[in-house]
């Protein structure tokens, strides 16, 4: 294992995972915990954390015209916010220079996985490229992993671009396998959760289907939803001679993989992107630039207080005649007491 690696363990589903009859091989080998599931402190005595529940959702939401260009300046009035087809009271940011004060903090996960091989000189250019146009210096956050076989932290957030570059040259031999949902299961859950009044965006690089997760895909929008991480992707399927799926051009959804990655930015209020060229993926990350800028922040109290575990579907809407315009914001979420500090 590499010494960068950083160690998602949770003790407890792991012992009890080990010691069950019948644990599958794999599993011993990942050594890696149930996504399913956050265990309580082993010492709560020596714990700050507190158990308290959550009552308020907080919602980025995009507006985007019929060219797929971002929209400013539209006022609370201008919007319907509905849970479970009821409609909310809700407190919405949408000043310019309010959403500039809050940090984005930006997770990079880079696919390391067997079929990149070839490809990585473009993918390690496509994430500090990335980094360089979306993040703003000194005010944004960066963290860095990479997944395969594990999933890598490599860098954690910070303000320091330099040291993020750094992280992404010093990767080298790829693993054998994708855990894509694992890995947006576990920064989401260690990284995303605990940032307080910030914007959350996860951007994912990555040319194949998951095949060695324990988490699923439904896993992984949950977390993600339950975090107010909003998931962009970039595939780098199409556009590449040996492609491992003959055929595929820049820019097509091709495959399953390629719709549950477009399911997975979807439900969380992001985007897919599917290109093989340099110059697209510039533009594609101008586009998440603006986006991530002209986000609209709302808040609201759900009138059904109860933390059930049920799933609650979000639709925003636009007041008035908006022909063309459309609106992009997380699907739901489950109604679940998190932990907070």
């Amino acid at each position: 294992m590499r010494a960068a690696i950083y160690t998602f363990l949770l003790a407890g589903i792991l012992s009890a995972a080990l010691a069950a009859p019948g644990a599958d091989t794999r599993a011993q080998q990942q050594q890696q915990p149930s996504p399913r599931a956050t265990p309580a402190p082993a010492d709560a005595a020596a714990d700050d954390t507190e158990r308290v529940t959550i009552r308020l959702v907080r919602l980025p939401i995009t507006v985007v015209d019929k060219k797929g260009q971002p929209v400013a300046g539209l006022a609370p009035s201008d919007f319907q916010i509905l849970e479970d087809q009821r409609p909310q009271q809700f407190e919405m940011i949408t000043k310019v220079e309010e959403l500039e004060r809050l940090p984005v903090f930006v997770a990079l996960l880079m696919d390391t996985s067997s079929s990149t091989a070839g490809k990585m000189k473009f993918m390690k250019e496509a994430a500090s490229n990335f980094m360089h146009t979306v993040s703003r210096v000194r005010k944004d956050r960066v963290a860095f992993a990479t997944f395969d076989d594990e999933v890598n932290l490599l860098q954690d957030f910070t303000s320091d671009f330099s040291q993020v570059d750094e992280a992404i040259r010093k990767v080298k031999a790829p693993g054998q396998h994708t855990s894509l949902y694992d890995a947006v299961w576990m920064i989401c859950n260690e990284k995303m959760r605990n940032l307080g009044p910030a914007r959350r965006a996860m951007v994912v690089i990555t040319d194949g289907d998951d095949t060695y997760s324990r988490a699923t895909l439904k896993d992984a929008i949950d977390i993600a939803q339950r975090t107010e991480t909003v998931i962009f992707a970039i595939s780098t399927k199409g556009g590449f001679a040996g492609s491992s799926v003959p055929g595929v051009e820049a820019g097509t959804v091709h495959d399953r993989g390629d719709k549950n990655l477009e399911k997975l930015c979807e439900e969380t209020g992001g985007r897919a992107f599917f290109t093989g060229d340099m110059l697209a993926l510039e533009r594609s990350f101008s586009r998440i630039a603006k986006e991530l800028r002209a986000q609209y922040i709302a808040t609201y109290r759900p009138t059904n207080d109860r933390y059930d575990g049920s799933f609650r579907r979000i639709e925003v809407k636009l007041n008035g005649d908006r022909d063309g315009l459309r609106v992009r914001a997380k699907r739901g979420y489950l109604a679940k007491n998190d932990t907070v500090r």
